[in-house]
């Protein structure tokens, strides 16, 4: 298939036809087989790619993201992707006002808002599987500490009972 055209990537994105105009018009996502620049009577028509945008787009604005959130985020993200890395890999994470890229092997997440800046990121999973291997050592060094105390008593009872 050549592309899809705006009725095509409406319909598979669940965008109206005036956002997809709108988006093309201020530069958030433009089809990029082919694009009307302005002219009257050229179809746009949109790539597999611009369809998957298009659909993060429209989830990031469904979930209460502004447009020029979502611009800057999306320009960081065009910026900075990997143009062998496919789409479908990069995941966001947004909290109502800002908008990350978690990195590849999920140890940290990047402010899509504010150039890829490191943002803080806590695995709580992660932490809680190094809080219970803490408690368990400490368990486990505790029952060593109590048992030796046990063996020093027992000695301290051994030559009691003997010296007595």
């Amino acid at each position: 298939m050549e592309g899809f055209t705006a009725q095509q990537a409406s319909n598979l994105t669940s965008c109206t036809a005036h956002q997809l105009r709108y988006w093309d018009k201020v530069n958030l996502v433009r089809p990029s087989i082919q694009s009307t620049d302005g002219r009257p009577g050229r179809r746009r028509l949109y790539s597999f790619r611009d369809l998957v945008a298009l659909r993060v787009v429209k989830s990031l604005l469904d979930n209460g993201m502004s447009v020029q959130r979502v611009r800057r985020a999306w320009d960081y993200l065009r910026r900075t992707a990997d143009m062998d890395r496919h789409l479908a890999e990069v995941r966001l994470v947004t909290d109502g006002q800002t908008i990350f890229r978690v990195a590849q092997d999920e140890s940290e997440l990047l402010d899509a808002l504010r150039q890829g800046q490191l943002a803080f990121f806590v695995a709580i999973n992660e932490i809680a599987l190094e809080v219970e291997e803490d408690v368990t050592r400490f368990e486990l060094d505790r029952e060593r500490f109590l048992d030796m105390l046990r063996r020093v008593e027992d000695d301290v009872l051994s030559e009691a009972e003997a010296a007595g």
